[in-house]
């Protein structure tokens, strides 16, 4: 009884392991393919941001621009959140730079349901449409630093995280390509 739960649990893991590792498999060959088309998207931030999903473990391509897609979202909620619950209440930033938090705060707003549309862009395999609102959340974090570039003396406490984010809505943006 023993050894047959033991060539069960050896069995199943070996059925998971070829599992993980095919999706890991089709996370890098999209991710060399978005970086080598990219100069904004590196192939290592590609493949950490959706390799960091537990549900990419086996999925298909149009299910890993779904997961692409998300962690975008999940990344402008986080920033939104982070402006307004830290760094609107932080009293080191003179009003110069709280207005450009409250720009890049209202630009967020605004990305979130964008984003939420996109999500269902991909369900409906509209890739068009989402190619379009993904261009224009895009611009969120470029306008976002450049209200810090335009006025002198002021340096962008979102510049990673405008970054980051410019960075995933290229991903989403090479799936809308691939599977277009």
């Amino acid at each position: 009884m023993k050894f047959s739960l033991v060539l069960i649990y050896a069995c199943l893991s070996v059925v998971f392991i070829f599992h993980y590792s095919l999706a890991c498999q089709l996370v890098h060959q999209t991710c060399k393919r978005i970086a080598d088309g990219d100069p904004n998207v590196s192939y290592n931030f590609c493949t950490v941001s959706l390799e960091s999903s537990l549900k990419s473990s086996n999925v298909s391509l149009e299910e890993l621009g779904v997961i692409a897609v998300d962690l975008t979202l999940s990344n402008a909620t986080y920033i939104n959140s982070y402006i307004s619950d830290k760094l609107l209440k932080d009293t080191r930033f003179d009003s110069s730079a709280k207005a450009c938090l409250k720009d890049c705060h209202e630009l967020y707003s605004n990305v979130i349901p964008n984003l939420r549309d996109v999500l269902d862009d991909f369900k409906r395999r509209d890739f068009f449409e989402a190619n379009i609102r993904l261009s224009a959340a895009m611009d969120a974090s470029t306008t976002c630093e450049d209200g810090y570039k335009e006025r002198k003396g002021l340096v962008s406490p979102l510049e990673k995280e405008d970054n980051i984010f410019f960075q995933l809505c290229a991903i989403d943006l090479a799936f809308t390509n691939i599977l277009h």
